[in-house]
């Protein structure tokens, strides 16, 4: 109880001190006083005097800030838009308190103490008001209006017929080494300068919140201007049709070339100078800058890595892959200086990885589709079976992108790395086994054997033409192609025997000299009798088959010309010799006979 009494006590005399001290005089003769009423009350007393004129300099410098502050942060108008005087003494107001409250910051009395809860919440309401300078300064220029990478060099900026509702499709961009000044220098420097003093004041999230809004909308509308009007989800992507898919996929590859090569590069420049020297907030701020642009260009190209895997999508797939994978110099420079992006780097990595994965899958969706390929009948006239046809031709146009595709197949997981399956010409090989195995199986629906021979031979001929033409002539090299083309001809022979041996046949010299009875004449008459059938009936079949290749056309009407007009020619002869009366006997002359041949295989050639 005594020790409460004395605190009341020493409280009341700190008060009577306090108040009627105004000079030092008076408060000497109040400690006077004090002291011959109880010399403990001075020594006391004395204590806490001596901190009186540091916390009265403290007031009086806070009293004065307040004034000067509040004046900036009461006014209704942007302070930036006044004269530089005006920012320029904001500033410094700023700084002489930041400076004052550091200075006094380790002083724990009770009075100070209370000034610094002032001196807070003065800086506080300084930081509020710099950071709605620092977003007006960003939002008000006309030069950080969106990019818009459509407009022709002669557009007029200030003309009064251009409409912000209609956005226009981009137009390819060509010259991706340049750099976007998206602020003046004056408006980078007053960003600096308001930037330094909320980092210092411990604002640097606040100021980078507003940076990050402001820059972040600016690229979103810039990427609007590029065709992507909006952000789709990953199963948006995969639900939408193949032709919208394609046209959506070319917009992207546009946009993510403007993005990485342009805007984000941009943007960078433009943060570093913002935030020169301040690096962590530097960083932070790019990455939410640049994080929901570049998360929409990743995740569109994720969705067609894991989207449909039908074999018609594989060029599209191709094109995603090949723009990521030519831009991933510009993810490693842009998204690796800092822990906050190099997760943006790493995620366009894995997934450039995905659409390889994407790739290959696709390839095995064609080997599949082959395999499925059924034989519903055979093709009429023997010609070039659909499959053969759309096979090449995909292969063909695939090979065009042999060095990325080689790329792909050679970067398979490490497990498969050794195997030679990561070959991109075994893979092809492979796939062209596939196919002839499919074509034999097809083969064995025709029940003449020279047609099953003609289909053979056509559907070769147009896998060795399509891939002499091409750059899958260099996957499956010179010995390949001797090998099928050998296999051509084979067939060329299989088919010349199966059809005109018979006809040949009848034109031969019978060397038995009884010929069952009959006269020489008589048997010669009934020889050409059976070779007019033989012939009439193949030419009148054949006319209607199909050799697509007109040199393969023409070469083996020469080869069966070649082998019958010397043949029939020699047999007329023996028939003139055995005696008078032999022409009535004779159907065809021997031009009757190679025209006849010249009109085999008139059945359209198909398509190429």
């Amino acid at each position: 109880m005594a020790e409460n009494g004395e605190e009341k006590l020493i409280a009341v005399a700190r008060h009577i001190a306090k108040t009627l001290g105004h000079t030092d005089t008076m408060t000497d003769d109040i400690l006077q006083i004090f002291s011959n009423f109880d010399n403990r009350l001075r020594e006391k007393l004395t204590d806490d005097q001596d901190q009186l004129p540091n916390a009265n300099s403290l007031e009086r410098t806070l009293k004065s800030l307040h004034r000067q502050i509040s004046r900036y942060v009461s006014t209704e108008h942007p302070i930036w838009s006044d004269s530089a005087d005006s920012a320029t003494s904001f500033l410094h107001s700023i700084d002489e308190l930041i400076s004052t409250i550091r200075e006094w910051n380790n002083d724990k009395s009770v009075s100070v103490s209370t000034f610094l809860d002032k001196a807070e919440d003065l800086l506080q309401q300084a930081m509020f008001r710099l950071e709605d300078e620092f977003a007006t300064l960003l939002m008000q220029q006309r030069a950080s209006e969106p990019v818009d990478l459509t407009r022709d060099e002669n557009y007029d900026s200030d003309s009064d017929d251009f409409s912000t509702d209609e956005i226009p499709t981009a137009l390819p961009v060509t010259d991706y080494d340049i750099l976007i000044e998206a602020l003046p220098a004056g408006i980078i420097g007053d960003l600096h300068e308001i930037a330094k003093r909320m980092v210092v004041a411990g604002y640097g999230k606040e100021c980078s919140r507003a940076y990050s809004a402001c820059r972040r909308e600016f690229l979103e509308e810039s990427l609007s201007r590029l065709g992507l009007q909006k952000k789709l989800s990953i199963d948006e992507v995969q639900k939408m049709q193949w032709n919208d898919l394609e046209d959506e996929i070319e917009k992207w590859v546009k946009a993510v070339n403007a993005s990485l090569r342009i805007l984000l590069p941009s943007e960078r420049r433009l943060c570093d100078r913002v935030f020169f020297g301040l690096t962590s907030v530097c960083d932070v701020s790019f990455m939410e800058v640049s994080r929901s642009c570049t998360v929409q260009l990743l995740n569109f190209a994720d969705a067609i890595a894991i989207s449909s895997r039908a074999p018609e999508r594989l060029f599209k797939v191709l094109d995603v892959y090949e723009a990521l994978r030519d831009l991933m110099p510009e993810f490693e420079v842009l998204f690796s200086d800092s822990q906050y992006c190099v997760l943006l780097r790493n995620e366009a990595l894995a997934i450039w990885r995905r659409l390889g994965e994407a790739i290959r899958g696709l390839f095995m969706e064609l080997e599949n589709l082959i395999r499925r390929d059924p034989a519903k009948g055979p093709v009429p006239g023997g010609g070039l079976h659909p499959i053969t046809r759309y096979v090449m031709n995909y292969l063909r146009a695939a090979c065009r992108s042999r060095i990325t595709l080689q790329q792909v197949f050679e970067e398979m997981d490490d497990d498969r790395a050794l195997s030679s399956s990561s070959s991109l010409a075994v893979q092809m090989a492979w796939i062209m086994e596939l196919l002839e195995s499919n074509l034999e199986a097809k083969a064995k629906t025709y029940k003449d054997s020279a047609l099953l021979a003609v289909f053979m031979m056509n559907n070769e001929r147009y896998i060795v033409h399509k891939v002499k033409d091409s750059e899958l002539g260099l996957l499956l090299g010179d010995d390949w192609i001797r090998k099928h083309a050998a296999k051509v001809k084979q067939y060329h022979v299989n088919y010349q025997r199966s059809s005109w041996s018979k006809v040949l046949g009848a034109l031969k010299n019978d060397n038995n000299s009884n010929n069952n009875g009959m006269s020489p004449t008589r048997s010669l008459k009934e020889k050409l009798k059976l070779f007019n059938s033989y012939f009439e009936e193949i030419c009148k079949t054949q006319s209607t088959w199909i050799i697509f290749d007109e040199q393969l056309k023409e070469d083996i009407r020469n080869s069966v010309a070649g082998a019958l007009s010397p043949a029939y020619r020699n047999f007329i002869a023996r028939l003139h010799d055995t005696g008078r009366h032999t022409e009535r006997h004779i159907k065809f002359s021997v031009e009757d006979l190679e025209a006849r041949i010249a009109d085999l295989f008139r059945g359209s050639t198909g398509r190429k």
